[in-house]
């Protein structure tokens, strides 16, 4: 199978051809692509679409792998060293006296680990993207150190990493893997995948799986013992390298890369909240942060200043070139959540109402560290403005990774003097403007294929009673549970769902809250005197940004955020006597 697009070639290279793709603009920057076990170079299709607007992109299938042939004999046919000369013959074919920028997946990566580590690569690798592939050097050394001095957490490490590497055993052991693969596993592997690692179906794998992974047996018998052994002392990365670690990968902990700085010194550390095979689950997030690590080493190696693509804070290497859209961004929480995912490097969709205001924060958000920033002023309680920003922003930005349903009112009042207007109102913005975001980019998510995260602001309202938020409190709670189920319909497609109660936080919403059966004149006089309360209160909303931030890091469910939050939930499932109570108190406004 050939990739589209593509012209392919043959290289001959110690008595073997190997198959090679092209993609892209020659004259472009050279991005080569090496797959895993047992994949062929297909697996990076996806990926190297995205880069072949940008690159000039090359794979090629690995000796004995797709249309590559195979060494005979297999046994000894596929050390390190043999891999080494293979990238070598290819690097020089396709970009002959100026060095490439390499990326691996799986034994992808654990082979470009020896390309960019020794001696004879030096000049020919510009940088490297590793992902869900150790160095076999690097791993030894980590057991190693464990097996040395086995405190209780290195003991469980070991552990832990032993039973992920189940699969490493059986391949060693002679004839069954290659019986598995071409007999039924072969059959069922791509079920596997999409069952398991949620894989699209489509054209992948290719025909040449049970052959390829027969062969393919080999790469662990040739290296992984002997490499284990007796790992190099000198496998120190002479170009920069960018390390993706998937937090749900099941073969590999991400503890095997704690001391990995020692051995990369230009490192840069990303995650993903996605499961092994990510060439095909997250293709969108990978080719921007290959883009973008590319981009800046060849600026670098221009000898002008790199641009302005490193992201700052403790979660740059989670959100760096995603996608996060913010609705209520104006001002408050909204402004100061588009900030936060701004200076984690996130590209940011600020929207508001008020068009200034989501303009300012869109400014401000690219001079904190966003690469691109929008404003788009949307009614989130119109269907038909939301269904437009779903569209212009799938056609013009592209797919949010993360959504933050954050807009919302305040109305207090008593129920007898809340009318009708009143209630519709507050339900249109702060539960039906949840409810279109969700359906629209959850819809767009769920299509996409490649997981996300949705936000949605309820409050402490929403299980915490109140003789004076009848609307308000019941509009947060049907949030919560909105999140809630929607946590429940989405985990399988990979998309995570929080809700975020604030508590009493000092944001303009005090000052434009609404008091339902008061005159003018009170409900201006309660606004401020509510407004200085809060004030006194004086919690920021740069904090509530930040636990937004850990929610979809640590995929929360229910995110109670000031201290009267967590003890009014506390109250709620323990004491919900006591909330009662507290409920019938009036407020002293």
């Amino acid at each position: 199978m050939s990739i589209e697009g593509a012209t392919e070639r043959w290289v001959r290279t110690g008595g073997i051809e190997l198959c090679v793709a092209e993609l892209g603009d020659t004259a472009r920057p050279t991005v080569l692509l090496v797959h895993g076990y047992p994949d062929s170079k297909e697996v990076w299709a996806a990926v190297a679409a995205r880069l072949a607007e940008h690159f000039h992109v090359v794979l090629y299938d690995v000796r004995g792998h797709g249309g590559s042939s195979a060494p005979k004999p297999l046994r000894g046919g596929f050390t390190l060293e043999k891999l080494t000369d293979d990238f070598l013959a290819v690097a020089d074919a396709v970009s002959p006296g100026k060095p490439v920028h390499l990326v691996g997946h799986d034994w992808g990566s654990v082979q470009a680990w020896e390309f960019v580590t020794v001696k004879r690569t030096e000049g020919r690798i510009a940088s490297f993207t590793s992902m869900s592939g150790p160095s076999l050097d690097h791993f030894g050394h980590w057991i190693k150190k464990r097996m040395a001095r086995p405190t209780p957490r290195r003991a469980a490490q070991l552990l832990g990493q032993g039973a992920k590497s189940w699969y490493v055993y059986m391949l060693h052991t002679p004839v069954l893997p290659e019986l598995a693969w071409r007999g039924p596993l072969g059959k069922q592997w791509p079920k596997i995948l999409q069952r398991v690692e949620k894989v699209p179906a489509g054209d992948y794998p290719t025909a040449s799986l049970p052959q390829d992974a027969a062969h393919g047996a080999w790469l662990y018998r040739d290296n992984v013992r002997a490499r284990l052994r007796r790992p190099r002392a000198d496998a120190y990365a002479h170009a920069p390298v960018q390390l993706i670690t998937p937090t749900g990968d099941i073969f590999l902990s991400q503890r095997l890369y704690d001391e990995l700085e020692q051995w990369a010194p230009q490192l840069v550390r990303r995650s993903l909240p996605a499961k092994h095979w990510v060439p095909r689950t997250r293709p969108d997030q990978l080719a921007a942060w290959i883009t973008e690590f590319v981009t800046a080493n060849e600026d670098t190696a221009a000898g002008v200043a790199p641009r302005n693509t490193a992201a700052g804070g403790p979660y740059a290497d989670r959100f760096g070139g995603q996608l996060v859209l913010v609705t209520g961004a104006a001002g408050g929480i909204g402004r100061a959540t588009a900030y936060a995912f701004a200076e984690a490097g996130a590209r940011i969709v600020a929207v508001d109402r008020d068009a200034e205001g989501a303009a300012r924060t869109a400014e401000m958000a690219r001079l904190i560290g966003a690469p691109k920033a929008w404003a788009e002023t949307v009614d989130v309680s119109d269907e038909q403005e939301m269904e437009k920003l779903a569209e212009k922003v799938a056609t013009e930005y592209g797919i949010v990774d993360v959504l933050v349903n954050n807009a919302g009112i305040g109305l207090s009042g008593s129920f007898l003097d809340t009318t009708p207007e009143d209630w519709k109102k507050v339900l249109d913005v702060n539960l039906w403007g949840v409810i279109h975001g969700c359906r629209l980019f959850g819809r767009q998510m769920a299509d996409r294929g490649q997981g996300g995260h949705i936000v949605n602001t309820a409050s402490a309202a929403a299980y915490q009673p109140s003789r004076a938020l009848p609307a308000y409190s019941t509009s947060k709670a049907a949030v919560l549970m909105l999140s809630e189920c929607l946590r429940a319909e989405f985990a399988g497609q990979g998309i995570g769902v929080s809700a975020i109660c604030p508590g009493f936080v000092n944001t303009s919403i005090t000052s434009t809250a609404r008091f339902a059966g008061v005159s003018a004149d009170e409900e201006k006089r309660r606004q401020q005197k509510t407004a200085r309360l809060y004030g006194l209160r004086n919690y920021p909303p740069e904090k509530v940004a930040d636990a937004v931030l850990k929610a979809v890091v640590r995929n929360q469910a229910v995110v109670p955020v000031t201290p009267e939050a967590r003890g009014a939930h506390f109250l709620s499932r323990f004491a919900p006597r006591t909330l009662r109570a507290i409920a019938r108190m009036e407020p002293p406004l």
